[in-house]
């Protein structure tokens, strides 16, 4: 098992340290390394990255402002030169904090604590089902995703629609439609997103998911029979 990794460092020296690092670790695949944020995000618009390596120091973007950015979020080992961020890492759920200059030992430390948050992670995920975590009226909440009805626009916030309840959050139908799974989820209206696996029936202008009628659009019928179709 390896890890697909990315190296985000503005001095170039460093990001060379930490890539041959990476590349002499059995169970790390670097995917690349950048000297700024927006490098990196490119990157990972098209690539499955499961591990960053990211300087907090850097011009422009901040490795705090780069992770605020990103709706999906892979595991995080912070490298700086100072100690005093330490506890802010830690605020974004960071794996590990280095400090340069690395020590080769206390990096395979770090890789090892990634690999077994990663195995857990994904014993987890095979346990339990996909699922995702909302926060709404101060709580995070773990939402199953094969629970999900649908998710409906409601103003500022979105409302999700599961099996037992419904949920306000404060969010966008882009950033839901983005974190669900497209093969079991279809976006048919600019307010709605249904799960296709609920819908009980459909004509060219609602998909019914028991007593509910969804409103389509008029052209996501085609989409959502093709939905159904491989469902």
């Amino acid at each position: 098992m390896k890890l697909n990794c990315v190296v985000v460092d503005d001095s170039s020296i460093q990001r060379m340290i930490i890539a041959k690092l990476v590349n002499n670790h059995t169970n790390l695949h670097l995917i690349g390394d950048f000297s700024n944020a927006i490098e990196a995000r490119s990157c990972m618009s098209v690539h499955n990255v499961d591990l960053i390596f990211l300087d907090i120091e850097m011009p422009v973007i901040s490795g705090f402002d780069f992770l605020d950015g990103l709706k999906i979020k892979p595991q995080i080992i912070f490298i700086t030169s100072k100690a005093e961020y330490a506890m802010k890492a830690f605020d974004y759920d960071a794996t590990d904090y280095l400090q340069k200059p690395i020590a080769i030992d206390r990096f395979n430390a770090s890789v090892r604590r990634a690999m077994d948050l990663y195995s857990l992670k994904k014993e987890n995920k095979e346990e339990e089902g996909d699922h995702i975590f909302i926060k709404s009226n101060l709580k995070k909440l773990k939402i199953f995703t094969s629970k999900i009805k649908w998710i409906e626009a409601f103003g500022d916030y979105v409302r999700v629609v599961t099996e037992e309840d419904s949920n306000l959050v404060l969010s966008t139908m882009k950033s839901f439609e983005n974190d669900l799974s497209k093969e079991k989820f279809i976006r048919v209206h600019k307010s709605y997103i249904i799960n296709i696996d609920k819908v009980e029936r459909f004509n060219s202008k609602f998909a019914e998911i028991g007593i509910t009628k969804i409103p389509l659009s008029r052209n996501k019928k085609e989409d959502l029979v093709k939905a159904l179709s491989f469902a």
